[in-house]
């Protein structure tokens, strides 16, 4: 840790001693969140990105280090480790330069330089490399003996042996990287025999594509990979000029204008041609790729965030829809908390048609079941639902919300559904999960992969490693913002409450269902395996509505009760009056409760937290409705100005849900008026807009949109 403090502050331009309190704090076990939360004075109040950015240097330095020690020993058995290369590899902390060091001695499969030297070949090879040699042909044929043929053999072999060398220089590597970095194009073209392939429409835009590597965006990228991956395109990655690379390269090594030069001069092309450019090429492939996966990750898990965040109607009872034509509309009756009371189907759209009957059947279940909102998947029928559904006249006002469907059906047939209604189809399970979505989005959508939600961008091509954490990363973080109801929360939901994991969640629900709702945080350390770090980490987290002691139902860790309770004290009151009475906060000074540990960043947050204990700090739910006219794709025209929902947010722009099957694309240039280099700087996932039609492409079933101009 002491090693790599000073890089990571030097990279992240920070002062040491706050990255090395960071880490002592993330190697003592303690998680992101809470660094973020209750220890901004050891931090210096970093953020969760910070802190998340520290533990991923100090991993992937961590990783490094150890990759070293396999060097060094590899080279060390070889009988090839001098002092100098030890050095140098010691000091080396950049993975690529230290992959060049090592490439001379990296055990290898048998090469054709391997096969020359095997044949006694080398000392030819570095005679002519040395290019002072006048009476060469001489000298050639003192080799030609064994299993080497003739003159030619022998200069054949040498010349492989050079070739090889040539291209494990770090000279010659840096060289072609350096061009690379500079020219590299990549392109495309559809393979022979997929033109007409239905598969390859989506490709066409890349059937003959050319652009610097440099300007290539992720998304065209992953695109263009995912062509090659399906056989439909052929990429490739070029340095731009190749004869200028091999002659670039030929100038480092021919020095001389003789036979040994000329035979060097051919080494260097054949090396340039057949082992540099592809291993550099690879190698480009490979970093672009991963600067790609990294921006699409970064995209997933920023629209992951604001859907896990998105506003919650809260605990009302609602009538959930899973909606269909031939099979009906699945209906499901949940409580405030979520339980499945009722569920049935009605079939209110053709083929059946039974709208009179379907209209009965709702008003009953309304009423029956004092349903207060009403929950409408975005799926096939979801328009003709929503309009079925407007058209009833109800006893009592009834909200009525169209609610995205994403990964339902992936839930419904999980083993998680299975266990929570093993007695029901997957029909129900999918109506259950549209319905508990609009009560509590978060809640429900942490039981789903998260990459199975549909808010990213080729989040299937890239690396499933590192989407995994960065997407758990990002719902923990979003779990632990707004905090957990410890009496109602699911397995799924404590799991990713800071510290605690899948067995203590499980811990946590069976202690729950036999001992009763808990009514204070201390009761917690009753379950089993809940030691007092696991306590620490999750305690600031877990809510629990109507316990003795207030403050159970906030974000004040109860390690810092005793403040609290000191400020009431000198108060005069208790500490339910100090949450209820602004006049009392408002006399409170906190630097009078600075102490050796507790600074005044927790002070103040200790403070906001009084204001509103417990407080969500989603936004609150706002209804919306689609143009009435437009139905289907036929149905839109240019210049149309239609309301919509921001459905998904990519590097490129945002996709729009106007009320039809097919979203429209609002590019990033159409976005504002002014300039827009991050699409997420002007519009939000579930943000209520109005776009303007551009263009509709019926064929492939694209429409253009624009916010230009529209107030």
């Amino acid at each position: 840790m002491d090693t790599f403090s000073p890089m990571i502050a030097a990279a992240m331009k920070l002062p040491e001693h706050r990255i090395d309190n960071t880490l002592k704090l993330l190697l003592s076990g303690a998680t992101i969140p809470f660094i973020s939360r209750y220890r901004k004075e050891a931090t210096g109040g970093l953020d969760e990105v910070q802190i998340g950015e520290i533990n991923d240097r100090y991993h992937k330095l961590a990783d490094l280090a150890k990759r070293k020690e396999t060097v060094l020993a590899t080279i060390e058995a070889a009988g090839k480790l001098t002092d100098t290369l030890r050095q140098r590899i010691a000091s080396c902390w950049d993975a690529t330069a230290l992959e060049d060091l090592y490439l001379p001695f990296k055990p290898k499969r048998k090469t054709r330089a391997e096969a020359a030297r095997q044949k006694g070949l080398d000392p030819l090879a570095q005679l002519l490399l040395l290019q002072r040699e006048t009476h060469l042909d001489a000298r050639v044929r003192a080799f030609v003996k064994g299993d080497v043929k003739d003159e030619e053999d022998a200069l054949k072999g040498a010349r492989d042996i050079i070739a090889e060398q040539v291209s494990e220089d770090e000279r010659s590597r840096q060289l072609l990287r350096g061009q690379f970095g500079r020219q590299a194009v990549i392109s495309a073209r559809v393979a022979k025999g997929k033109e007409a392939d239905e598969a390859a429409t989506k490709y066409r835009d890349y059937f003959d594509f050319s652009e610097p590597l440099r300007k290539c965006s992720s998304h065209r990228l992953l695109a263009l990979r995912r062509g090659e991956a399906e056989g439909i395109l052929k990429v490739s990655i070029a340095p731009g000029d190749d004869e200028e690379c091999a002659t670039r390269l030929q100038r480092q090594y021919v020095r001389a204008d003789n036979a040994c030069g000329r035979q060097v001069a051919e080494a260097v092309a054949d090396a340039y041609k057949r082992l540099l450019r592809p291993s550099i090429e690879t190698e480009f492939a490979a970093q672009s790729k991963e600067k790609a996966d990294e921006e699409a990750i970064r995209v997933f898990a920023a629209n992951l965030r604001q859907l896990l965040l998105a506003p919650p109607l809260g605990q009302k009872r609602v009538l959930g829809i899973d909606p269909g034509f031939r099979t009906g509309c699945k209906v499901v009756c949940l409580d405030a908390q979520g339980t499945l009371l009722h569920n049935e189907a009605i079939f209110p759209h053709p083929p059946k048609a039974d709208t009179a009957g379907a209209a009965r059947k709702l008003t009953q279940l309304v009423e029956q079941y004092k349903v207060e909102a009403i929950a409408i998947g975005n799926g096939t029928a979801s328009r003709e639902t929503e309009q079925f559904v407007n058209a009833q006249r109800f006893g009592h006002e009834v909200q009525v919300f169209v609610v995205s469907e994403d990964g339902a059906s992936i839930y419904s047939a999980s083993k998680t559904a299975r266990e929570e209604f093993p007695d029901y189809d997957v029909t129900v399970r999918g109506a259950v999960s549209i319905g508990r979505r609009l009560m509590d989005p978060l809640a429900e959508l942490v039981k789903i992969d998260a990459k199975s939600i549909g808010v990213g961008q080729y989040q299937h091509d890239v690396d499933p490693v590192k989407l995994k954490a960065s997407l758990d990363q990002t719902v923990e973080s979003c779990v632990n913002l707004v905090g957990v109801n410890v009496n109602t929360a699911s397995r799924h939901l404590l799991t990713y409450v800071s510290g605690l994991g899948p067995t203590l969640a499980q811990n946590i629900v069976d202690y729950r269902t036999a001992n009763g709702p808990f009514r204070s945080r201390r009761e917690l350390l009753k379950v089993p395996r809940m030691g007092a770090k696991a306590f620490e980490q999750c305690a600031g987290f877990l809510r629990i509505p109507h316990a003795d002691n207030p403050l159970d139902n906030s974000a004040v860790h109860p390690e810092s009760y005793g403040i609290v309770e000191q400020m009431a004290k000198d108060l005069h009151c208790t500490v339910a009056e100090l949450i209820r009475k602004k006049e009392l906060r408002s006399a409170i000074r906190p630097e009078r409760y600075v102490t050796d540990t507790v600074g005044l960043p927790t002070l103040t947050d200790i403070l906001q937290e009084l204001e509103k204990p417990g407080r969500d700090p989603r936004q609150p739910l706002q209804t919306f409705a689609f143009d009435p006219d437009v139905r289907t794709i036929d149905d839109v025209r240019e210049g149309m100005e239609l309301p919509g929902i921001v459905t998904n947010i990519t590097n490129f722009g945002c996709f729009v849900d106007f009320g039809i099957k097919e979203n429209g694309l609002v590019h990033i240039s159409q976005l504002a008026d002014h300039y827009v280099s991050d699409p997420t700087a002007v519009v939000n996932l579930h943000q209520h807009v109005r776009v303007r039609v551009m263009s509709v492409d019926r064929e492939r079933k694209r429409i253009q949109l624009s916010m230009k101009g529209i107030v």
